[in-house]
């Protein structure tokens, strides 16, 4: 119990000073949660000078690919959520509606809102669709009050993810806790099976819902103690917001996977989010992350910060800076759009050619085009103009069009590219499939030549922090070298950012970033079962008998973390 419930008092940072650094080494040795004197709060219109403490950041956060639900050509990784927190603006709920649409990138399957109304009742929210589908106007006014979290989720279907949808909410012996949680724990079915052997009821296949249970059982007092002792069995990435009559608490894991940040508005409200870009929407100013194995609680009393143990070696997920996150948010203290641009300079400089235009793969590979044209002394153009009204599903003419999916959603610009030698710069190939699509589209529209520029490694592993990932087998970089990428996807010519480069570029903080899915090292390995979202999500309404066990298999994985692990095709890695 005692080495389950230490924890160490930290302050907090002030929103003029810089973001720690990774590089630096772990705080000194930590004092008991429970010591006599707890960490000092402060009023929540106070913004206090910082003494910092350093934690360890550890995110891995490979990259995940998976083909569009109904017409099978969206082969990019897919973030699984995203979470908000606010406490201590009478409009809680709507900003919380609003910091969601900002984080409708990380998942649109699925949101959900819970709000404290004036009777401290925890009322909820959620709903399968995006966010303006689940919420309108009238769902809002049903969530009063000046406190509430928030959460999108991406899954594999529809419906049947309708149980899986967070924030959830548990009652306990001593009132309600809602939580929403971004990550996947890796020992989430040792954790259920020991739950459920002494008498734990699951509503869900949702490994969020462990952490009510271990919060329920809990016999630490006070309520943030329980909280740390449910956190302190727990392994993987988790970036969660937890919800009380009273309190908002915001916990990031030891490693730091998964982003978690904390800005202010102007009437002194907090706002914790996964990302900077839903502060920016809501007027509220960044202040600082929530470091890798902080507990920060916020009531009526101001804020307190603790530490979670251990402190192991920072890990941040670099695929946030290549692909996940939005280009204006800021995460692990660096500027999305300034590396996604350095990626592109960084690949005109290594893997040159001569061409006429550079062009995107929009969205996600825009800035990193930008850099590279930018570079290269060469026009960048939008020779591909992406539709952004594509549904979730169409009905295809009985005469069958040709890439389908990928002519629903991006169109050739016949003007930039006909007659033209074309470098086209995209984030990420993980199949490959879509690649192979999007280069005949250009060359069907006259292009000359076609040149793949990648603004990231070659993917060869599958992610087990929260990433729908498919197997080892299924990414084209872990069965082919470069060449035959190439003339798979019919390019003239593919380069990929050299992993040395990429390390080179992060500097100082290179060794804080997890890198697993360019190498196959894993910070921390899986036990016992692992799950996946890719092909499949059992959520408790619809699914077929073979999936009864909700799509886990055994995964075998060598002692050694830092020894490749190689995915098993079956693998299976559940969303939140």
């Amino acid at each position: 119990m005692a080495a389950a419930t230490s924890a160490a008092a930290s302050s907090l940072s002030h929103a003029t000073e810089k973001p720690y650094s990774l590089a630096k080494p772990p705080s000194p040795i930590p004092s008991s949660i429970f010591s006599k004197t707890l960490p000092k709060s402060y009023p929540l219109s106070h913004k206090p000078t910082i003494k910092k403490t350093l934690f360890t950041l550890t995110a891995k956060n490979p990259i995940a690919d998976v083909i569009s639900g109904d017409f099978g050509d969206d082969d990019k990784p897919r973030e699984e959520c995203g979470v908000v927190g606010i406490y201590g603006d009478p409009e809680a709920s709507r900003l919380c509606y609003l910091a969601l649409h900002a984080l409708q990138h990380r998942g649109q399957e699925g949101a959900g809102i819970v709000a404290v109304n004036e009777n401290n009742v925890l009322q909820s929210v959620t709903g399968v669709g995006l966010v303006s589908e689940v919420f309108n106007q009238s769902k809002l006014d049903k969530l009063p009050g000046d406190k509430a979290i928030g959460h999108v989720r991406y899954s594999t279907a529809g419906s049947n993810m309708l149980k899986n949808v967070q924030p959830f909410v548990a009652g306990y012996r001593f009132g309600s806790v809602g939580v929403a949680h971004n990550g996947n724990l890796v020992n989430y079915q040792t954790l259920r099976a020991e739950l459920e052997e002494s008498g734990s009821i699951f509503n869900t296949s949702s490994d969020t819902e462990v952490v009510l249970h271990l919060i329920a059982i809990s016999k630490a007092r006070p309520f943030f103690a329980r909280i740390v002792e449910a956190c302190e069995k727990l392994e993987g990435a988790y970036s969660m917001v937890f919800l009380t009559e009273d309190k908002l608490v915001a916990v990031r894991d030891p490693h730091g996977f998964r982003p978690l940040v904390m800005g202010r508005r102007g009437n002194g409200a907090v706002v914790f989010a996964s990302e900077t870009c839903a502060l920016d929407l809501i007027e509220a100013t960044y202040e600082r992350e929530v470091y890798p194995g902080e507990v920060i609680i916020v009531d009526k009393d101001g804020i307190q910060t603790l530490c979670l143990m251990p402190h192991p070696e920072p890990k941040s997920c670099i695929f946030e800076h290549i692909y996940f996150a939005l280009p204006s948010s800021e995460v692990f203290g660096r500027s999305v759009y300034g590396s996604r641009q350095l990626f592109g300079e960084i690949l005109a400089t290594v893997a040159p050619v001569d061409c006429d235009v550079v062009i995107a793969v929009p969205d996600s590979g825009v800035v990193a085009a930008l850099g590279y044209a930018a570079k290269a002394g060469v026009a960048f153009q939008q020779g591909l103009i992406r539709s952004h009204y594509v549904g979730r599903t169409f009905i295809e003419p009985s005469q069958k069009i040709r890439d389908f999916g990928v002519k629903l959603k991006l169109s050739p610009v016949k003007a930039v590219l006909e007659g033209k030698r074309v470098v086209v710069v995209d984030d990420s190939i993980v199949r490959g499939t879509t690649s192979s699509k999007i280069v005949r589209l250009i060359k069907e529209a006259g292009a000359k030549e076609v040149h793949m520029r990648i603004a990231s490694p070659p993917i060869i592993a599958s992610c087990y922090y929260g990433v729908d990932t498919p197997s080892a087998e299924e990414l084209i970089s872990n069965r082919m070298n470069v060449e035959e990428i190439r003339e798979f996807i019919g390019a003239d010519s593919l380069a990929f950012l050299p992993i040395d480069s990429l390390e080179k570029m992060l500097g100082s903080d290179s060794n804080n970033f997890c890198y697993a899915c360019f190498s196959g090292r894993y910070p921390v390995l899986p036990s016992g079962k692992v799950k996946r979202v890719g092909n499949f999500l059992d959520d408790g309404l619809n699914g077929s008998v073979e999936s009864i066990d909700g799509g886990w298999i055994q995964q075998k994985v060598e002692a050694n973390s830092e020894q490749k692990v190689e995915a098993n095709s079956e693998q299976k890695v559940e969303v939140k």
